[in-house]
């Protein structure tokens, strides 16, 4: 019974935890490492091939991004998971390839005409689809026996279609421990699915932290928000213009409309278009259209037994190819315009938002976080002007924000979900999937107000489940940029000096040069949003000239 700490700990991607029981070896997810995380994550004690279980609580790609990774290294065991899980991952594990390919010839076609080696995608598409050749599903709630001695169930996180917390009961012997892996456990009240279901005992629970130290507005009324924004900008005459992840949150928002259109909220302008512009988010709609009424909520569910699609309605209109995506902006009637990706990082998004964000009688919408340093970051912190696609662009749109649309629960939903262990309560909690301040604030507030023992542990940390105590703690490491190395070289005696090479003396004054810009950014905390914005808008653009 040994738990192998290894990613999402003291960070919030790359899910992935070791388990060895029972004679089987699994991991739970085998998540890809999105942005900048600021610790390095041990590797996988044993091989990919050696695993007999990949056991996955829902398909974002920072839980699942690696599993066709795992398969091309020679995994050949059973990947199980909810049935919506199993969906989504068939389009966002494919979509994820295309990335990584689209990605390396990218670098390729730049990296040829430097003279560098060629690189390879980190999977290909076929990779992928091997992979789903491993998917098993099974429904909320069902018991799956995974060996003898070891058995697992699946229940409702609520933070996305199919996700989950995995429920596991081992026996080796006479000693039997029940661990609990929350997965990423979902906010209350939101549209489509339902709220986390809760789960009353464990001698061990694996938790997610990420709001740890946040709180979302319960007094936000989301339809409402909504229903004002549109109704000023079609009456402007503009489009609405919504950044929205494609799976999930383009969703909620087709639920939100379909209400809105129902309800004739919005006045004088009955037909109005929506328009979903992104063709992983088309394909997610259909998965979500889908009657898996086990994951809808009791709203939801009333509007599919009545016989209604949730999520499809007059006036929407799903654009797919890149000629319907471009018809889209020659079209001068007021419109909805829904399209990822949700942080204007890369996408449609991005020209949809060029020929709108000039508009005054336009609006951007922003209905999930902005990840410093994004386009979406500008916007929202007031540039007034950007670049795209070589052109300077002025922001003369209106920027508005649906506050608290997160899917994650905040510090009181994760204080509730873990105040529920009221049958049994755990021995220990491990929080990871979390930064260290939001997992330093809900340690001390679980410790208080439950007296529970909580663990923030660091990757590589290893515990054995019997016995209850550590068979091996990490310290931190931590990501460091990479440092200078000098190169011998020969010099007029003939002997080896330890001089730089003259790219490594220019790379000294790069960094340099870097250290007095950090400086600098750091002269300007407090300064005014528009400065602030500008500056950032500068950086951003030399980021672009010049990564590799």
């Amino acid at each position: 019974m040994k738990l192998t700490f290894i990613g999402a700990d003291h960070q919030v991607t790359g899910s992935l935890h070791y388990l060895e029981a029972c004679g089987i070896k699994l991991i739970v997810d085998c998540g890809m490492e999105q942005g900048r995380n600021p610790y390095v994550s041990a590797g996988l004690p044993v091989k990919y091939s050696e695993l007999d279980y990949i056991l996955v609580t829902h398909a974002h790609i920072d839980h699942t991004g690696l599993i066709p990774l795992a398969v091309k290294d020679g995994f050949n065991g059973t990947i199980l998971c909810t049935n919506a899980t199993k969906n989504l991952c068939e389009i966002m594990l494919l979509d994820s390839a295309h990335i990584q390919e689209s990605d390396a010839k990218i670098k390729n076609r730049k990296g040829e005409r430097a003279g560098r080696e060629p690189v390879e995608p980190i999977y290909t598409y076929d990779d992928a689809g091997k992979a789903l050749e491993h998917f098993r599903g099974v429904k909320y709630g069902e018991m799956t026996e995974l060996a003898d001695g070891l058995r697992v169930r699946f229940t409702d996180a609520g933070h996305l279609l199919g996700s989950a917390s995995i429920e596991m009961w081992i026996k080796e012997g006479d000693i039997e421990k029940k661990i609990v892996f929350s997965g990423d456990i979902g906010n209350k009240n939101k549209p489509l699915i339902r709220d986390p279901q809760y789960i009353k005992d464990a001698d061990y629970v694996l938790m997610e932290s990420t709001y740890g130290d946040r709180f979302h507005d319960p007094e936000v009324d989301h339809l409402k928000d909504l229903v004002s924004i549109t109704q000023r900008t079609l009456d402007r005459g503009g489009n609405v213009v919504i950044p929205a992840f494609a799976v999930g949150r383009t969703q909620e928002l087709l639920y939100m409309y379909r209400a809105i259109k129902q309800q004739k909220l919005i006045k004088n302008h009955d037909n109005f278009p929506v328009y979903v512009d992104s063709p992983l988010a088309v394909e997610a709609t259909h998965v979500f259209s889908k009657n898996l009424l086990e994951c809808y909520d009791d709203e939801t569910r009333k509007v599919v037994e009545e016989g209604h699609n949730p999520i499809f309605f007059k006036g929407l209109n799903l654009s797919i190819t890149l000629d319907e995506s471009k018809a889209i902006n020659y079209d001068e009637e007021p419109k909805v315009i829904i399209s990822a990706s949700g942080m204007c990082d890369a996408g449609r998004i991005r020209h949809h938002i060029k020929y709108n964000l000039w508009r005054p009688e336009s609006t951007i919408v922003f209905a999930g976080y902005q990840a410093e340093g994004t386009l979406g970051r500008m916007l929202e912190d007031g540039a007034e002007t950007v670049k795209m696609f070589g052109e300077e662009v002025v922001c003369k749109a209106e920027i508005a924000k649906m506050q608290s649309m997160s899917s994650h629960a905040d510090q009181n939903g994760l204080l509730e979900w873990i105040g529920n262990y009221t049958e049994k309560k755990p021995a220990r909690v491990f929080l990871v999937h979390g930064d260290d301040d939001s997992m330093e604030t809900l340690s001390s507030l679980i410790h208080e107000k439950y007296g529970l023992q909580v663990d923030c542990p660091y990757s590589g940390s290893v515990f054995d489940l019997a016995t209850g105590e550590w068979l091996e703690v990490k310290e931190p490491v931590k990501v460091v940029r990479p440092a200078i190395v000098s190169v011998p070289t020969s010099g007029a005696s003939g002997k080896i000096s330890g001089r730089k090479k003259s790219s490594d003396q220019q790379y000294e004054r790069l960094m340099d040069s870097y250290e007095r810009l950090l400086s600098a950014i750091k002269a300007n905390y407090g300064g005014a949003n528009k400065d602030l914005a500008k500056f950032t808008a500068q950086i951003d653009n030399l980021y672009s000239k010049w990564i590799r």
